[in-house]
């Protein structure tokens, strides 16, 4: 245990402080952003990005992975907080934070695996897209100088690692740049501009609604949506986090993680919050591989609001602005255009549409469902052919059945048969086939049945032992007539 906590807190020390400041310098307009789209005030944002960051940072599943306010939960919000107000929102968020822990205790992560790698590429390339959209206000019709300041972040960002790996790009180039606009006095549009900051700690808020029925059938909705949808972004970060590491991460762990984070949020007043790919990829980029990464941006965020308020209100938006497009490049899979020619033409449209879902709803939970629902779909249709020979052995007519027999499959298996024979020895040879679901013995039924109509002898063989318990289970609970036909 001891080793364990010397390897996720205190193993790369250094690292994770200076990439747990860049983050905490990227959260402030995300979390002032996110605010202004749910329709709450800004600190509502900065206290949940506080407290969902140093709480994960002890109960999360992924070291070094960034949970705060986000755009995909702000979204969901929006309704409630114009309908009901806020207390109601805190009151969802807590909620929120209780279906996720449950979700965690029934090991909900384990439906991970069932999201396909197409899903996964779609779902990070939309991210890109979406993160990169979100930037686009910040510079459109602006002056040309915050060109230049989007320009020279970018130049700073990839070109000074080559020379100074000590400090993190980001933070010198916020630093530096922000220093450069206060002294030359430039006119260009600050982080104070998004949003009035409130120096300020957050306090304990038990929410001022009913507690009664009512209440629950109007937040119920959407606490659970924002359940799904934040630990499905969160669990889809933690995947992609673990690649880019090259290390494991205890999904259970982490959904009840977000949970409890959600939970204790909620009752200082924060929106709820998940797993943030931007700033997750920052830190991780930045050298963050540790818990002390996030919880220190999470104390470093406060920290800013509190003692640094004043300064951080006049960092340049441009020079963020910049720091976002730098991840939006890093974070877009470009061997995509490669994907799209060389992977199979079903992945490959799995993919285009996840992308095209989420940037056309903006909600990236309903691109990952969409697009797993699509895979299903070409899977089914890919396994659902199957193929039924007739030969001719003795006196015998033989079927040899090739594919797997389940509810897709049936039409086209008792249309392989042709039913006008009479008094003949029918066999029909399993052994290249498997059987799935009642659908499938029902089918077998009715082939059977249709034979001995016209006096045919009918002979089932080569079932596997699943597929052959299955049939005699199946055959008693519907009262089928095919079991003494199985050799």
């Amino acid at each position: 245990m001891v080793e364990k906590i010397k390897k996720e807190w205190f193993s790369n020390v250094r690292a994770d402080i200076l990439a747990g400041i860049v983050v905490a310098l990227a959260l402030i307009p995300e979390a002032i952003a996110f605010s202004i789209i749910a329709g709450v005030d800004p600190m509502v944002g900065l206290y949940a990005s506080f407290i969902i960051a140093v709480t994960i940072s002890f109960v999360g599943g992924r070291p070094a992975m960034i949970s705060a306010a986000t755009g995909a939960m702000a979204l969901l919000m929006g309704p409630l907080v114009k309908d009901y107000g806020l207390d109601y929102l805190i009151a969802a968020t807590v909620l929120t934070g209780i279906i996720q822990i449950l979700f965690g205790v029934l090991k909900i992560a384990r439906l991970m695996k069932f999201i396909p790698r197409a899903v996964m590429i779609g779902f990070v390339n939309a991210l890109a897209i979406l993160i990169f959209m979100a930037q686009v206000p910040h510079i459109l019709g602006e002056s040309v100088i915050t060109y230049i300041f989007v320009a020279v972040t970018l130049v700073i960002v990839y070109v000074l690692p080559r020379f100074v790996k000590a400090i993190p790009a980001p933070l010198i180039a916020i630093v530096a740049l922000t220093a450069a606009t206060l002294y030359a006095g430039i006119d260009l549009k600050v982080v104070g501009d998004l949003g009035t900051i409130t120096r300020s700690l957050p306090e304990f808020f038990i929410p001022n609604v009913p507690f009664n029925l009512d209440t629950l059938t109007i937040i119920f909705p959407y606490s659970i949506a924002l359940a799904i949808v934040g630990l499905l972004e969160s669990l889809l970060t933690a995947s992609i986090i673990d690649d880019m590491t090259g290390t494991e991460s205890n999904k259970n762990r982490e959904s009840k993680g977000q949970g409890i984070a959600n939970v204790i949020n909620g009752f200082f007043g924060g929106m709820a919050g998940c797993a943030m790919i931007g700033q997750s990829v920052i830190n991780v980029k930045s050298g963050g591989r540790g818990r002390l990464s996030t919880f220190v941006a999470g104390i470093f965020l406060m920290f800013l609001i509190i003692v640094l308020g004043d300064i951080v209100v006049k960092i340049p938006m441009p020079v963020l602005v910049g720091i976002m497009i730098m991840v939006c490049i890093g974070t877009f899979d470009w061997n995509s255009f490669t994907y799209i020619r060389k992977a199979p033409r079903s992945d490959a449209i799995v993919m285009v549409v996840t992308v095209i879902i989420v940037v056309a709803t903006n909600d990236l939970s309903k691109g990952v469902i969409a697009g797993v629902i699509l895979s299903a779909v070409f899977f089914v249709a890919k396994i659902a052919k199957i193929n039924v020979r007739k030969s001719t052995k003795v006196d015998n007519l033989l079927f040899n059945v090739e594919g797997q027999l389940f509810f897709a499959s049936v039409q086209e298996f008792e249309h392989a048969f042709d039913f006008q024979v009479t008094q003949k020895n029918i066999i029909i040879d399993f052994e290249n086939s498997h059987i799935w679901d009642d659908s499938a013995v029902g089918a077998i039924d009715k082939v059977v049945t249709k034979y001995r109509e016209n006096n045919n002898v009918v002979t089932l063989q080569g079932l596997d032992s699943m597929s052959k318990k299955l049939v005699n289970k199946l055959t008693i609970y519907n009262h089928l007539n095919i079991t003494s036909e199985i050799k």
